[in-house]
């Protein structure tokens, strides 16, 4: 099989904006203003990412503004009260960043984007350098494939395996990114099996099954009769 998964290099987006980590605090509001993006990656040297600073960690100035710091005294505040007061890249950016290589699978970012609680993710080489960006969006980019182009692969990538015509009769149709898959089959213990890989299938929203079993008709030929009960050349009374 050679259609799913997608990697993050086939949705990411390559023309990046980033800063160093000594940008003042009002070239990164402008920035993010300009490329409206919600977050910038810190890079540090030839690009190497160090850090990601997001509009999370700019409104902690604007928070604590008409506020009294030494009145604060929760520790689950102190890093707030620090980039309250914090005026560079450098200063305000979450660090380390939670990064992607570009041959990630589309699940495993957005497996790493829900527990980091981002909404983008920078994509780095193996040096950590910076090669582009990720964003939820662009996951979501998978579910605009067509209907046709998502039963072709299915057809291909899991039907024609697991349910091999002439044993099979299988009927597939895919609306709305839902696959339904009816007929007849030889072996249905493999129908989770089916599930699992056709949700596996880029762009599918979900799978349906309408398929029965079909009699073993190889035992009825090596006993010596054929499909409609009768021994080879003995007609039944």
């Amino acid at each position: 099989m050679h259609g799913s998964p997608h990697i993050v290099s086939d949705v990411m987006t390559h023309t990046v904006a980033a800063i160093g980590s000594g940008a003042a605090f009002k070239e990164i509001v402008r920035m993010m203003h300009d490329w409206k993006v919600s977050a910038l990656p810190v890079l540090e040297g030839e690009g190497r990412v160090v850090g990601v600073v997001s509009e999370a960690d700019l409104l902690a100035k604007e928070e604590f503004r008409d506020s009294d710091p030494d009145r604060r005294t929760q520790l689950a505040r102190l890093a707030d009260l620090a980039k309250a007061g914090a005026r560079t890249a450098g200063e305000l950016m979450t660090s380390p960043a939670v990064t992607v290589r570009a041959d990630a699978t589309l699940a495993e970012a957005a497996r790493a984007m829900a527990q980091a609680r981002v909404k983008r993710l920078p994509v780095v080489d193996e040096l950590g350098m910076l090669e582009g960006v990720v964003s939820r969006g662009d996951l979501l980019k998978v579910f605009l494939r067509g209907d046709d182009e998502i039963a072709e692969e299915v057809r291909r990538e899991v039907v024609s395996y697991l349910f091999p015509e002439p044993a099979s009769a299988v009927r597939l149709t895919v609306r709305e990114g839902v696959v339904r898959v009816g007929g007849h089959v030889r072996d249905t213990s493999l129908v989770p099996v089916a599930a699992r890989l056709i949700r596996a299938v880029e762009g599918v929203v979900d799978v349906e099954f309408d398929l029965s079993g079909r009699p073993d008709l190889s035992a009825d030929a090596s006993s010596g009769r054929d499909s409609s009960g009768r021994e080879d050349g003995v007609a039944s009374s």
